[in-house]
Protein backbone atom coordinates (compact mmCIF):
# COMPACT_ATOMS: atom_id res chain seq x y z
CA UNK A 1 0.00 0.00 0.00
CA UNK A 2 1.36 3.42 -0.99
CA UNK A 3 1.43 6.21 1.59
CA UNK A 4 1.95 9.91 0.88
CA UNK A 5 2.13 12.65 3.52
CA UNK A 6 1.58 16.32 2.58
CA UNK A 7 1.41 19.57 4.53
CA UNK A 8 -1.19 21.92 3.04
CA UNK A 9 -1.97 25.57 3.65
CA UNK A 10 -5.40 26.58 4.95
CA UNK A 11 -6.83 27.47 1.52
CA UNK A 12 -5.58 24.24 -0.09
CA UNK A 13 -6.84 22.28 2.91
CA UNK A 14 -10.31 23.84 2.65
CA UNK A 15 -10.33 23.05 -1.06
CA UNK A 16 -9.45 19.41 -0.40
CA UNK A 17 -12.19 19.02 2.23
CA UNK A 18 -14.75 20.70 -0.02
CA UNK A 19 -13.77 18.53 -2.99
CA UNK A 20 -13.94 15.27 -1.01
CA UNK A 21 -16.94 16.16 1.17
CA UNK A 22 -19.14 13.73 -0.74
CA UNK A 23 -16.71 10.89 0.02
CA UNK A 24 -16.39 11.62 3.75
CA UNK A 25 -16.29 8.70 6.19
CA UNK A 26 -16.18 8.50 9.97
CA UNK A 27 -12.85 8.11 11.75
CA UNK A 28 -12.34 7.54 15.48
CA UNK A 29 -8.85 9.01 15.74
CA UNK A 30 -9.17 12.16 17.91
CA UNK A 31 -6.44 13.84 15.86
CA UNK A 32 -8.13 13.27 12.50
CA UNK A 33 -10.40 16.20 11.60
CA UNK A 34 -11.56 14.84 8.24
CA UNK A 35 -11.49 11.44 6.55
CA UNK A 36 -12.60 10.31 3.10
CA UNK A 37 -12.41 7.24 0.87
CA UNK A 38 -12.04 7.83 -2.85
CA UNK A 39 -11.16 5.36 -5.64
CA UNK A 40 -9.71 2.85 -3.21
CA UNK A 41 -7.60 5.43 -1.38
CA UNK A 42 -8.05 6.76 2.15
CA UNK A 43 -7.47 10.46 2.82
CA UNK A 44 -6.89 11.62 6.40
CA UNK A 45 -6.56 15.25 7.51
CA UNK A 46 -4.87 15.71 10.90
CA UNK A 47 -5.10 18.55 13.42
CA UNK A 48 -1.51 19.41 12.46
CA UNK A 49 -2.80 20.18 8.92
CA UNK A 50 -0.87 17.22 7.54
CA UNK A 51 -2.76 15.11 5.02
CA UNK A 52 -2.12 11.38 4.58
CA UNK A 53 -3.09 9.54 1.39
CA UNK A 54 -3.05 5.75 1.62
CA UNK A 55 -3.84 3.03 -0.89
CA UNK A 56 -2.90 1.94 -4.40
CA UNK A 57 -4.32 5.19 -5.81
CA UNK A 58 -2.65 7.41 -3.17
CA UNK A 59 -0.28 9.16 -5.59
CA UNK A 60 -3.03 9.70 -8.16
CA UNK A 61 -5.36 11.31 -5.59
CA UNK A 62 -2.57 13.31 -3.93
CA UNK A 63 -1.49 14.72 -7.30
CA UNK A 64 -4.94 16.33 -7.62
CA UNK A 65 -4.01 18.45 -4.61
CA UNK A 66 -0.51 19.49 -5.64
CA UNK A 67 1.62 16.44 -4.90
CA UNK A 68 4.54 15.87 -7.25
CA UNK A 69 6.78 12.83 -6.93
CA UNK A 70 10.38 14.05 -6.93
CA UNK A 71 13.16 12.05 -8.51
CA UNK A 72 14.63 11.48 -5.05
CA UNK A 73 11.34 10.00 -3.84
CA UNK A 74 11.02 7.81 -6.92
CA UNK A 75 14.57 6.53 -6.55
CA UNK A 76 14.30 5.78 -2.84
CA UNK A 77 12.66 2.55 -1.78
CA UNK A 78 9.17 3.19 -0.39
CA UNK A 79 9.74 6.96 -0.30
CA UNK A 80 11.94 6.89 2.79
CA UNK A 81 14.05 9.91 1.77
CA UNK A 82 12.82 11.77 4.83
CA UNK A 83 13.26 11.65 8.61
CA UNK A 84 10.90 8.98 9.87
CA UNK A 85 10.07 6.78 12.83
CA UNK A 86 9.67 3.06 12.25
CA UNK A 87 8.29 0.68 14.86
CA UNK A 88 8.28 -3.11 15.03
CA UNK A 89 7.83 -5.91 17.56
CA UNK A 90 9.44 -9.30 18.14
CA UNK A 91 8.32 -12.18 20.35
CA UNK A 92 4.63 -12.07 19.52
CA UNK A 93 4.72 -15.55 17.96
CA UNK A 94 7.03 -17.16 20.49
CA UNK A 95 5.67 -19.08 23.46
CA UNK A 96 8.76 -18.49 25.56
CA UNK A 97 10.27 -15.07 26.15
CA UNK A 98 8.87 -11.58 26.38
CA UNK A 99 7.41 -9.17 23.85
CA UNK A 100 9.88 -6.55 22.60
CA UNK A 101 8.74 -3.38 20.82
CA UNK A 102 11.15 -0.78 19.44
CA UNK A 103 10.59 2.56 17.71
CA UNK A 104 13.58 4.07 15.87
CA UNK A 105 14.19 7.49 14.31
CA UNK A 106 16.15 7.36 11.06
CA UNK A 107 17.09 10.21 8.73
CA UNK A 108 18.58 10.01 5.20
CA UNK A 109 21.95 10.85 6.77
CA UNK A 110 21.83 7.47 8.53
CA UNK A 111 21.18 5.43 5.37
CA UNK A 112 24.82 4.96 4.34
CA UNK A 113 25.80 3.56 7.75
CA UNK A 114 22.76 1.27 7.88
CA UNK A 115 23.41 -0.13 4.41
CA UNK A 116 27.10 -0.62 5.28
CA UNK A 117 26.07 -2.63 8.35
CA UNK A 118 23.76 -4.74 6.21
CA UNK A 119 20.57 -3.61 7.93
CA UNK A 120 17.60 -5.60 6.69
CA UNK A 121 14.43 -7.13 8.08
CA UNK A 122 15.56 -9.16 11.10
CA UNK A 123 13.79 -12.21 9.66
CA UNK A 124 16.36 -12.16 6.84
CA UNK A 125 19.36 -12.01 9.20
CA UNK A 126 20.91 -14.74 11.31
CA UNK A 127 20.77 -14.32 15.07
CA UNK A 128 24.57 -14.04 15.16
CA UNK A 129 24.43 -11.14 12.67
CA UNK A 130 21.69 -9.47 14.74
CA UNK A 131 23.72 -9.82 17.94
CA UNK A 132 26.71 -8.30 16.10
CA UNK A 133 25.06 -5.16 14.67
CA UNK A 134 22.31 -4.46 17.24
CA UNK A 135 24.70 -2.85 19.79
CA UNK A 136 26.00 -0.51 17.05
CA UNK A 137 22.46 0.47 16.10
CA UNK A 138 21.54 1.02 19.75
CA UNK A 139 24.47 3.43 20.05
CA UNK A 140 24.10 5.27 16.74
CA UNK A 141 20.32 5.46 16.18
CA UNK A 142 17.82 7.25 18.42
CA UNK A 143 15.28 4.72 19.59
CA UNK A 144 13.02 3.61 22.41
CA UNK A 145 12.92 -0.05 23.36
CA UNK A 146 10.25 -1.67 25.55
CA UNK A 147 10.25 -5.24 26.81
CA UNK A 148 7.20 -6.83 28.39
CA UNK A 149 8.50 -9.83 30.36
CA UNK A 150 6.48 -13.07 30.28
CA UNK A 151 5.52 -12.57 33.94
CA UNK A 152 4.19 -9.05 33.28
CA UNK A 153 2.62 -10.21 30.01
CA UNK A 154 0.64 -12.87 31.87
CA UNK A 155 -0.57 -10.28 34.37
CA UNK A 156 -2.13 -8.05 31.71
CA UNK A 157 -2.96 -10.35 28.75
CA UNK A 158 -5.66 -13.00 28.82
CA UNK A 159 -9.31 -13.65 29.45
CA UNK A 160 -10.77 -11.11 31.89
CA UNK A 161 -7.56 -9.06 31.95
CA UNK A 162 -6.68 -5.56 30.75
CA UNK A 163 -5.37 -6.58 27.32
CA UNK A 164 -5.62 -9.15 24.58
CA UNK A 165 -2.76 -10.14 22.24
CA UNK A 166 -3.54 -7.23 19.87
CA UNK A 167 -4.33 -4.42 22.30
CA UNK A 168 -1.11 -5.01 24.25
CA UNK A 169 0.90 -4.43 21.06
CA UNK A 170 -1.05 -1.25 20.34
CA UNK A 171 -0.18 -0.03 23.84
CA UNK A 172 3.53 -0.84 23.47
CA UNK A 173 3.93 0.63 19.97
CA UNK A 174 2.08 3.79 20.98
CA UNK A 175 4.20 4.22 24.11
CA UNK A 176 7.52 3.61 22.34
CA UNK A 177 6.68 6.16 19.62
CA UNK A 178 5.34 8.63 22.19
CA UNK A 179 8.54 8.43 24.25
CA UNK A 180 10.70 8.90 21.15
CA UNK A 181 8.70 11.98 20.14
CA UNK A 182 9.11 13.31 23.69
CA UNK A 183 12.86 13.31 23.05
CA UNK A 184 12.29 16.00 20.43
CA UNK A 185 12.71 14.07 17.17
CA UNK A 186 10.71 15.47 14.26
CA UNK A 187 9.68 12.76 11.79
CA UNK A 188 7.85 13.53 8.58
CA UNK A 189 6.33 10.06 8.72
CA UNK A 190 5.69 7.36 11.31
CA UNK A 191 5.36 3.75 10.15
CA UNK A 192 4.36 0.68 12.15
CA UNK A 193 4.76 -2.78 10.67
CA UNK A 194 1.04 -3.62 10.46
CA UNK A 195 -0.19 -6.33 12.83
CA UNK A 196 -3.87 -5.35 12.74
CA UNK A 197 -6.24 -3.09 10.82
CA UNK A 198 -6.23 0.70 11.28
CA UNK A 199 -9.77 0.48 12.64
CA UNK A 200 -8.71 -2.04 15.26
CA UNK A 201 -5.60 -0.06 16.15
CA UNK A 202 -7.58 3.14 16.70
CA UNK A 203 -10.21 1.27 18.73
CA UNK A 204 -7.60 0.08 21.22
CA UNK A 205 -5.70 3.38 21.09
CA UNK A 206 -8.65 5.09 22.81
CA UNK A 207 -7.72 3.24 26.00
CA UNK A 208 -4.21 4.71 26.11
CA UNK A 209 -3.27 7.71 28.26
CA UNK A 210 -0.49 9.07 26.06
CA UNK A 211 -1.31 10.29 22.56
CA UNK A 212 0.45 12.19 19.77
CA UNK A 213 -1.00 14.01 16.77
CA UNK A 214 1.58 12.97 14.15
CA UNK A 215 0.11 11.05 11.21
CA UNK A 216 0.56 7.32 11.59
CA UNK A 217 0.86 4.66 8.87
CA UNK A 218 0.25 0.94 9.40
CA UNK A 219 1.92 -0.90 6.54
CA UNK A 220 2.33 -4.62 5.94
CA UNK A 221 5.89 -5.94 5.55
CA UNK A 222 7.19 -2.46 6.42
CA UNK A 223 10.41 -3.92 7.82
CA UNK A 224 11.40 -4.78 4.24
CA UNK A 225 10.49 -1.32 2.90
CA UNK A 226 11.77 1.16 5.49
CA UNK A 227 15.22 1.18 7.08
CA UNK A 228 13.76 2.70 10.26
CA UNK A 229 11.44 -0.29 10.70
CA UNK A 230 14.27 -2.69 9.86
CA UNK A 231 16.45 -1.05 12.55
CA UNK A 232 13.64 -1.51 15.06
CA UNK A 233 13.16 -5.15 14.07
CA UNK A 234 16.87 -5.84 14.65
CA UNK A 235 17.08 -4.08 18.02
CA UNK A 236 13.82 -5.76 19.10
CA UNK A 237 15.05 -9.21 18.02
CA UNK A 238 18.27 -8.73 19.97
CA UNK A 239 16.31 -7.62 23.04
CA UNK A 240 14.07 -10.67 22.73
CA UNK A 241 17.05 -13.02 22.36
CA UNK A 242 18.78 -11.51 25.40
CA UNK A 243 15.62 -12.01 27.43
CA UNK A 244 15.32 -15.61 26.21
CA UNK A 245 18.95 -16.26 27.25
CA UNK A 246 18.36 -14.72 30.68
CA UNK A 247 15.23 -16.80 31.29
CA UNK A 248 17.01 -19.96 30.09
CA UNK A 249 19.76 -19.41 32.64
CA UNK A 250 17.26 -18.82 35.42
CA UNK A 251 15.36 -22.08 34.87
CA UNK A 252 18.34 -24.09 33.57
CA UNK A 253 16.50 -25.15 30.42
CA UNK A 254 17.30 -23.97 26.89
CA UNK A 255 14.15 -22.09 25.91
CA UNK A 256 13.41 -22.30 22.17
CA UNK A 257 12.03 -19.47 20.07
CA UNK A 258 8.70 -20.07 18.35
CA UNK A 259 5.71 -22.12 19.37
CA UNK A 260 6.29 -25.58 17.92
CA UNK A 261 6.53 -29.08 19.36
CA UNK A 262 9.94 -28.32 20.86
CA UNK A 263 8.31 -25.61 22.98
CA UNK A 264 5.69 -28.09 24.20
CA UNK A 265 8.36 -30.53 25.32
CA UNK A 266 10.46 -27.93 27.15
CA UNK A 267 7.32 -26.48 28.75
CA UNK A 268 6.36 -29.91 30.11
CA UNK A 269 9.86 -30.26 31.59
CA UNK A 270 9.56 -26.86 33.27
CA UNK A 271 6.13 -27.83 34.59
CA UNK A 272 7.59 -31.00 36.09
CA UNK A 273 10.46 -29.08 37.70
CA UNK A 274 8.76 -25.87 38.83
CA UNK A 275 5.00 -26.23 38.33
CA UNK A 276 2.90 -23.42 36.84
CA UNK A 277 5.03 -20.66 38.44
CA UNK A 278 7.86 -21.82 36.16
CA UNK A 279 5.76 -21.27 33.04
CA UNK A 280 4.33 -18.00 34.34
CA UNK A 281 7.90 -16.73 34.64
CA UNK A 282 9.08 -17.88 31.19
CA UNK A 283 6.13 -18.25 28.81
CA UNK A 284 2.97 -16.60 27.47
CA UNK A 285 0.33 -18.72 29.16
CA UNK A 286 -2.60 -18.04 26.81
CA UNK A 287 -0.81 -19.90 23.99
CA UNK A 288 -2.10 -23.42 23.22
CA UNK A 289 1.35 -24.74 24.19
CA UNK A 290 0.38 -24.52 27.88
CA UNK A 291 -2.40 -27.08 27.48
CA UNK A 292 -0.21 -29.26 25.25
CA UNK A 293 2.56 -29.24 27.88
CA UNK A 294 0.08 -30.23 30.58
CA UNK A 295 -1.15 -33.10 28.41
CA UNK A 296 2.43 -34.32 27.80
CA UNK A 297 3.03 -34.33 31.55
CA UNK A 298 0.05 -36.62 32.11
CA UNK A 299 1.35 -39.28 29.73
Amino acid sequence: MNTIVMKLGKIDLQNLIKTLAGKQVTNNNPYVTFAAKVNGATVLVYTSDKVVFQGNAAQEIASQFGYQASEDTQDTKAGQAMPLIGSDEVGNGSYFGGLAVVASFVTPDDHALLKKLGVDDSKNLTDSKIRQIAPILEEKIKHKALLLSPQKYNQVVGKGKTHNAISVKVALHNQAIYLLLQDGVEPEKIVIDAFTSRQNYEKYLKNEVNHFDNPLTLEEKAEGKYLAVAVSSIIARNLFLENLDKLSQEVQYKLPSGAGNKSDKVASQILAAYGMPGLEHTAKLHFANTQKAQNLLKK
